[in-house]
């Protein structure tokens, strides 16, 4: 199999850092992700806290996600495992810039089979349209 792909890339917003964060929590991706529904099995008031543990179903593969850690208004940290596939973590850092705010998201994710892996491989070939497309959804929220 191959090494741990290692993905990042940036986007800008016209959001000051204090709006843009919330959108990058569990439930905030609710508000601009089509079909993102976290399941959290334990009740959270605050699903930015490090050790909230949610689940995430999409394209029938079920992903669990854990916050490591976060720096409020500005960082958020997320371990994920999607079982018999890919697991790693996912990081947003959001940078003030201008008026707005720039946006920078890392993917490190091992393949965990070979299904897993290709996964991962197609998964690094659409990461710019994958961000991209977070950047035109987001700025669609108005």
């Amino acid at each position: 199999m191959t090494a741990t792909r290692h993905l990042t890339g940036r986007f800008p917003l016209a959001l000051a850092p204090a709006a843009a964060f919330p959108l990058f929590t569990a439930r905030g991706e609710e508000h601009w992700v089509p079909g993102w529904q976290p399941k959290f099995p334990v009740s959270t008031v605050d699903d930015s806290e490090p050790g909230t543990v949610f689940e995430t179903t999409v394209d029938g593969e079920c992903t669990t996600w854990i916050v490591l850690d976060r720096e409020p208004d500005r960082r958020i940290c997320y371990a994920r495992v999607t079982p018999g596939s890919r697991a790693g973590t996912v990081t947003v850092e959001i940078e003030p810039s201008g008026s707005g705010c720039t946006v920078t998201v890392t993917y490190r994710l091992t393949p965990l089979s070979p299904a897993g892996e290709r996964a991962l491989a197609d998964f690094a070939a659409e990461y710019p349209e994958f961000l991209r497309s977070w950047e035109t959804m987001i700025k669609a929220l108005g």
